[in-house]
C-alpha cells in the first residue's frame, strides 16, 4: 500500500468515521475567519484533514528514513542564509510553527546546516513513547531538548563558544499563562511563547523565521527570512512581534497547513494581564 492510498484512508476514517475532533477544528475556522463564506470554510477545514493524515503517514516514514530520503522531500530553498551565521561563529534561534511538516525539520535539521541543531519542545506524556521518538529524531544529530531544561542547555554552549541552531516552534499554546506575550491573532486574544524572544534577547542571537512549503503532497521547500540580527539593540517586543506577523501571513496564504485541530485558545488572560499590540514587525536588518 502506498503512502498517499494509506492517508487517504486515514482521512476517510478520521473525518467522515470518527470526526476527530472535528468540532474544534470548525470553532477555530469560524472564529480566525468569521467573514468568510462558510463554503470556503468548509473547503478549508477537508483539505486540512486531508493534509493531517499525510502528516500522519510522513511521521511514520520520518522515524525510519535515511538522510538522502528525507532532504528530497525536505529542501531548504536558500540554506546559506543560516550558514553565514556559522561561518561568524553565532548561534541562532530559528523561529517556525507547527505549519506543514515540521517532523522532517527536526531530524534532518543538523544534517541540513552547519550549526550543531538543538530541537525545543515540549515532551510527551508516555515516557516510554517519547524516550523512544526523541531517540528516532534525534538519529542524525539534531539534540532534542525539553523547554525545561533550555536555559542550561543554552549557558552550555553559550560558555564553550559552540555555534547552535534552535529550532522553535512558538505557536504553542503556552503553559504559563502569566509569563506569556498577549495579543490578538486570527482575531482573538492569544497567548504567545516567548522564550524564543527572551533567549535571543540575552545572548544577543540572530532570528530567522522559516517558512515551510508544500509544493506537492510529501513535498515541501524550506525558506529562511532574518527576522532581527541584533536583539539586544531592539526594544522588547520586536522580534516576537514580527514573528506573529509573519506566521499570520504564512496561515493565510494556505490556511489548511496549519495545525487546526489543537485547542490551541484554550487559555484565557489574567485579570489585569495587558493586551500587547504588534509593533515594529517588519523583518529588517537589526
Amino acid at each position: 500500500m502506498t503512502g498517499k492510498l494509506l492517508s487517504d484512508i486515514l482521512y476517510f476514517v478520521a473525518y467522515h468515521v470518527v470526526h476527530y475532533r472535528r468540532g474544534v477544528t470548525r470553532t477555530n475556522l469560524s472564529k480566525a475567519y468569521p467573514d468568510m463564506d462558510e463554503r470556503k470554510r468548509l473547503q478549508i477545514e477537508r483539505a486540512y484533514y486531508h493534509h493531517i493524515s499525510d502528516l500522519i503517514v510522513e511521521g511514520v516514514y520520518n522515524l525510519y528514513a535515511s538522510p538522502r530520503s528525507i532532504m528530497k522531500r525536505y529542501r531548504f530553498a536558500n540554506r546559506e542564509v543560516v550558514n553565514r551565521y556559522y561561518e561568524r561563529g553565532q548561534s541562532v534561534v530559528l523561529m517556525s510553527s507547527h505549519y506543514n511538516n515540521w517532523e522532517y525539520m527536526i531530524t534532518s535539521l543538523n544534517y541540513q546546516v552547519m550549526h550543531h541543531s538543538v530541537g525545543v519542545g515540549k515532551p510527551l506524556q508516555d515516557k516510554a513513547v517519547a524516550n523512544y521518538i526523541t531517540r528516532r529524531r534525534g538519529r542524525y544529530g539534531t539534540e532534542i531538548v525539553d523547554q525545561t531544561n533550555v536555559r542550561q542547555i543554552m549557558e552550555y554552549y553559550h560558555q564553550h563558544r559552540v555555534p547552535v541552531a534552535y529550532m522553535m516552534l512558538s505557536d504553542q499554546s503556552p503553559n504559563d499563562v502569566h509569563k506569556s506575550f498577549w495579543t490578538m491573532f486570527m482575531n482573538q486574544e492569544t497567548p504567545f511563547l516567548y522564550g524564543a524572544e527572551y533567549f535571543a534577547r540575552k545572548y544577543d542571537m540572530p532570528v530567522i523565521y522559516y517558512d515551510v512549503i508544500k509544493v506537492q503532497r510529501g513535498r515541501y521547500e524550506v525558506h529562511f527570512t532574518p527576522l532581527c540580527d541584533k536583539p539586544s539593540q531592539v526594544p522588547q517586543y520586536t522580534i516576537i512581534s514580527r514573528y506573529i506577523t509573519m506566521l499570520k501571513n504564512t496561515i493565510d496564504r494556505h490556511p489548511e497547513y496549519w495545525l487546526w485541530s489543537h485547542r490551541r485558545w484554550k487559555r484565557t488572560r489574567p485579570e489585569g494581564m495587558e493586551l500587547k499590540p504588534l509593533t515594529l514587525n517588519l523583518p529588517t536588518n537589526q
